[in-house]
């Protein structure tokens, strides 16, 4: 029975794990679990897993979980707020953590995991983009696997099963296109957020659907692929699938292509990181190709999706830019859904932050330089946001 540990519980990668922890229960067991805000699941969670530590990360709610908790007929160790989280990531006999925190908040109790030798399910994109640099060394120290359990990763890493090294020569990413796929690229300076919240294919969270709309959320499986599978940028290739059924492919030398098929469902890449090199048997519902019919495929258009280029350009500058990418996206997603700046800004802004940071870029960076660099990108994507603010003002009063 593997012992495992759950970051982001309450979330959609967190409420999955513990749906297959619940199908197998003869073969997965909660050791800890650590979550945002949602008290009310969190509680309902413990109370049926039963882990030896608990977590919440808003410090405001802590009260809340200690007063549910004591009503329970055992007491497991209660931790708060960031450095909380950490210490679940950590604790005791686990053997693998799923990292299922949303944002570059993910980071440090990812690290904390992987130095207390734990395998890592790597649901949690923002780790390898923004720390790879310090992620994989650590990997290599202390001998842990590093799982993607993310659907396009994942992919990737089935489809590798077999092929000797050096036998890959090029990596496909699988991209739905968002909501906005069928839309003329002229038309998108008119579109609102919740335009751009209707996902075409199924409902996710907020960022990552304007993260689909925008294609960033590709361009960062771009980065995080090179840093994964070791690929240069130039054999990194992404292609618009709107059936969302293969989840990616690779080409090896030979020309041969290999791709991973099934229904969008997320607990296929979770229950393969965590059973990893095995396969368990469901009975979740099989690919039926006949009932699907046709999958089709387009090349990405540039014009419509530029923050695709600018990962691509991020990607290559190395060091510290992608952790800069990742924070300035982070913050200008947040602007977006406030409202607070046009869909078409989003790329503009978080090129105006890489741009200025270029002269800062660190090609080694350690862990304080990416912090700091996430810390700048934040500030300097509100920055570039008020004086976008501004130069409206100033067009106003001259028109």
């Amino acid at each position: 029975m593997k012992a495992i540990a759950i970051l982001g519980s309450t979330g959609s990668i967190g409420t999955q794990t513990l749906d297959i922890v619940q199908q197998y229960p003869d073969r997965f067991r909660v050791v800890g679990l650590a979550a945002g805000r949602n008290v009310e699941l969190l509680v309902e969670q413990v109370r049926q897993f039963k882990p030896e530590i608990v977590a919440i990360q808003d410090k405001t709610k802590f009260s809340a979980l200690k007063a549910a908790i004591a009503s329970l007929d055992y007491s497991p160790i209660l931790q708060a707020g960031e450095e909380g989280v950490v210490e679940v990531a950590r604790y005791g006999d686990s053997q693998s953590v799923v990292t299922g925190i949303v944002g570059c908040a993910g980071l440090l109790p990812t690290l904390a995991a992987i130095e207390a030798g734990k395998d890592i399910a790597l649901a949690n994109k923002e780790t390898l983009i923004a720390g790879g640099p310090v992620v994989l060394p650590l990997v290599q120290k202390h001998g842990v696997k590093l799982l993607p359990a993310d659907s396009e990763h994942s992919a990737i890493f089935q489809c590798l099963q077999g092929v000797p090294a050096g036998g890959l020569r090029k990596i496909i990413l699988t991209a739905s296109g968002g909501a906005f796929r069928d839309l003329p690229a002229e038309q998108l300076a008119q579109v609102k957020v919740a335009d751009a919240l209707k996902h075409p294919n199924w409902t996710m969270g907020r960022k990552i659907t304007i993260d689909s709309a925008t294609l960033m959320n590709k361009g960062l499986e771009v980065i995080e692929a090179h840093y994964l599978f070791g690929m240069d940028y130039d054999n990194i290739d992404i292609v618009i699938h709107p059936q969302s059924i293969i989840h990616s492919l690779i080409e090896v030398q030979d020309t041969s292509v290999l791709a991973q098929l099934g229904w969008a469902d997320m607990r296929l890449p979770l229950l393969y990181a965590l059973s990893y090199p095995e396969r368990l048997a469901t009975n979740w519902e099989p690919l039926d190709l006949v009932k699907l019919g046709s999958l089709t495929f387009n090349a990405p258009d540039r014009q419509k999706y530029p923050c695709m280029d600018l990962a691509y350009a991020v990607g290559r500058a190395g060091g510290s830019m992608p952790a800069v990418l990742n924070a300035a996206n982070e913050q200008v997603v947040a602007l977006f859904l406030e409202e607070k700046i046009g869909f078409l800004d989003i790329p503009k802004l978080i090129e105006k932050v890489c741009d200025c940071f270029q002269s800062q870029n660190s090609q080694t960076p350690s862990l304080d330089d990416i912090i700091a660099a996430d810390r700048w990108a934040r500030q300097e994507a509100l920055n570039e946001m008020k004086k976008l603010s501004q130069g409206d003002r100033v067009v106003a009063v001259m028109s």
